[in-house]
């Protein structure tokens, strides 16, 4: 059952099924290139508009002071951050909310590719 209260519920679940898949054909112990190019292939064959190392700079007074470097931006509306390890750390959260703000958008998604499967967190920047 589908939760009616979250962003963008429909493509959330999309995008999260592509990482499953992914990690169903192709197990863990990878680096994150690896599962950040199979997701890029998941992502074509499910006709899922992304973009891939999509440059959002950080500025400050108007000049830039720092590069980032969103893995995945979905259909212009959701950051999805990948990687790999068994938890989720504070300064992943920190990242993904700080993309979220400098690229005005409303919702992130960290996926982490662990020994077990995968696991998700869901980040909305609500100001």
């Amino acid at each position: 059952m589908m939760r009616k209260d979250l962003l963008y519920p429909d493509l959330s679940y999309k995008l999260l099924g592509c990482c499953f898949e992914v990690f169903k054909n192709s197990g863990s112990g990878h680096r994150e290139k690896y599962y950040e190019n199979a997701l890029k292939k998941e992502f074509d064959n499910k006709k899922i508009a992304f973009k891939s190392q999509v440059y959002y700079p950080s500025k400050y007074k108007n000049e830039t002071v720092t590069r980032n470097y969103l893995d995945f931006l979905i259909e212009d509306k959701i950051a999805l951050e990948l990687k790999v390890g068994e938890y989720f750390q504070k300064s992943n959260l920190d990242q993904v909310l700080e993309y979220l703000r400098f690229a005005n958008l409303k919702l992130g998604i960290i996926a982490t590719f662990t020994r077990k499967g995968v696991k998700s967190y869901r980040v909305v920047n609500i100001k």
